[in-house]
């Protein structure tokens, strides 16, 4: 290692150095809202079995315990 490396080596690159990231392009920004919009669709449909599921026990309780 030269003596240049060693005076750099584990230094962060301050903010002239480091480089701009690249613009997403339109079909990149579309395919990741799409993955985003997918994960939040089942995510709500867990939900939405989920509560159907809770519903469905109270509803056999209830019929169970009527007098």
């Amino acid at each position: 290692m030269t003596a240049e490396e060693q005076g750099t080596a584990g230094r962060t690159p301050d903010a002239t150095e480091q480089l701009a990231p690249e613009p997403l392009s339109p079909e990149q920004r579309r395919l990741a809202q799409e993955t985003k919009d997918e994960r939040h669709m089942w995510v709500f449909l867990a939900y939405f079995l989920f509560g159907i599921h809770i519903v469905a026990f109270v509803m056999i309780y209830a019929v169970r315990h009527a007098k």
